[in-house]
Formats: C-alpha cells, sequence, structure tokens
C-alpha cells in the first residue's frame, strides 16, 4: 500500500537524496555536505591578565593628626619653632630666659610702645614648655583646622584669638591704671604664651565638627577654662581663654564658608 506524502510534508527531505523523512519519528539531524559546513573556528590562545597593579600604599588616618611639611606647613613650622624655643627655654640660663620673657611680654607698657613686635614675640614661647597641656591641644587642634580651611585662614584665627584677647585683657589694666584702681606695677604684668590662640583655634574648629563631636569638645574644654577661673590663680588670663574661645566659635560661619570653597583658595596647603 502506497503512502501518500502531502506537499507539506514533501519538503521535508534528507537532504542530497531526496527521500523523505519518516512521519512521527524525531526529525533526523542533517549532516552538511563539506563544502556547506561552516568552517572551523580559529583557535584563540587565551592569554591571562597582567597581575593588577599594587595599590599605592596611604597614611594611617591616625597620622592625620599630626602635623606634615606637606600636609599642614603652617602647623608643621609653626611648632618647629616652638620646639626650638621651649628646648631655649629649658636649658639657656634662666636669668636670659626670664628676661626675654619680659621683653617678649604683652603687657600695657609694651604694647604701648612696640605693640607688633610684642604680639609676635609673645606667641613664639609655650607658657609651662612642651609638657604644657597646651602644646598638645596645639598640634592636634591646629592640624585639624587647617586641613580643613589651609595654612592662612588657619593663622588668621589664631592671630583673631592672641591679638583680640590680648587687647581686651591689656586696655582695661591700662584704663584702671589711669584711674587710679591699679598700682603702676600692673602696667608690667608678665603675659606671654600662645594659649589665647590655641583657645580661639579650638572654638572655631568645634564649628566644623559634627554635632555629636562638637558639644562635648566645647563642653570639656570650656568646663577647663571656668575651672581654671573659678581656682583665681590668673584671673585675668583666664578670662582672656574664655574670650578666645568664644571669638573662636563666632567664627563659625566664616570658617565654615571657607571650608566650602576649600583650603587651596588662599593656601597653597593640601587639605
Amino acid at each position: 500500500m502506497e503512502r501518500t506524502v502531502s506537499a507539506a510534508d514533501a519538503t521535508l527531505t534528507a537532504p542530497g537524496t531526496g527521500a523523505p523523512l519518516l512521519d512521527g519519528m524525531p526529525r533526523q539531524r542533517t549532516v552538511l555536505p563539506p563544502e556547506d559546513q561552516a568552517p572551523a573556528q580559529a583557535t584563540t590562545a587565551v592569554v591571562p591578565d597582567a597581575a593588577p597593579a599594587p595599590a599605592p600604599r596611604t597614611v594611617p588616618r591616625s597620622w592625620l593628626l599630626l602635623p606634615t611639611p606637606t600636609g599642614t606647613p603652617f602647623t608643621f613650622g609653626y611648632a618647629a619653632v616652638l620646639v626650638v624655643t621651649s628646648l631655649f627655654a629649658e636649658h639657656a640660663d634662666p636669668t636670659l630666659v626670664h628676661t626675654l620673657y619680659q621683653d617678649s611680654s604683652t603687657d600695657v607698657a609694651h604694647l604701648v610702645q612696640s605693640p607688633v613686635l610684642v604680639l609676635v614675640a609673645s606667641a613664639l614661647w609655650i607658657a609651662g614648655g612642651m609638657m604644657s597641656s597646651y602644646s598638645l591641644v596645639f598640634l592636634l587642634v591646629l592640624t585639624s583646622l587647617e586641613r580643613r580651611i589651609g595654612g592662612r585662614r588657619t593663622a588668621v584665627v589664631f592671630l583673631l584669638g592672641h591679638v583680640l584677647a590680648t587687647l581686651a585683657t591689656e586696655v582695661p589694666i591700662g584704663l584702671l591704671v589711669l584711674a587710679g584702681h591699679l598700682p603702676e606695677s600692673s602696667l608690667h604684668r608678665l603675659d606671654y604664651g600662645i594659649s589665647f590662640g590655641v583657645a580661639a583655634s579650638v572654638g572655631a574648629l568645634a564649628g566644623l565638627l559634627r554635632p555629636w563631636l562638637r558639644w562635648p569638645v566645647l563642653i570639656v574644654f570650656g568646663g577647663m577654662l571656668l575651672q581654671d577661673l573659678a581656682e583665681f590663680a590668673d584671673p585675668l588670663s583666664d578670662c582672656g581663654h574664655l574670650l578666645s574661645l568664644a571669638i573662636g566659635i563666632a567664627t563659625w560661619p566664616l570658617v565654615r564658608r571657607w571650608r566650602q570653597t576649600g583650603p587651596e583658595a588662599l593656601s597653597a596647603s593640601a587639605a
């Protein structure tokens, strides 16, 4: 009995033979003639990737707390000067050192005679030497401030506290002496050191910190200043420290704008 192949089935034939494929069976794999076969793909040699370049060495974050010649040149240079003057004060003849302290004092008499000279000279010494608590605060605070706003701006903040607090504490003494309420010996009060500038820098830096750190810094540092004032050992200088802290706090709008514009705008130091 012959099987009728429809036109549709007639197209399903084995290549090269014309024989139809079996109905109902899975389609047989067709074998292409040599001329119809696709050329074999060329074998490509796989070259292993080159070893990744070693990652650049980064400075540990803990070292960023300390000044460096390139990162914080103002703080680093100033700290080097203070180390020299502190070593000199420790090992030189005490009489000579005391004379230099007196000549650098920002008392009323010296401020009237040579204000610029004594304001600069008084900031070259650390009251109490390198073991003073202000020396450590100086390194940590000015380094952190300079990395945020640059060297020149940090110097501006420091000088604002140093100069304004000095004038605010010494000018009233001169007026009280003129009014006869204080003896003339008050015009030669020994006053030198970096503490006013450091206190102003602490106040300014606090404005750049996050709230969870800003307020503890102000509370702890301000509490130390209030404790010193309560002891009444040197009330005039202690009042100057609190005033310097307030001066630094008053610079918050300025230092925040400086941080947004970047430290390079006024200083070549890297942040």
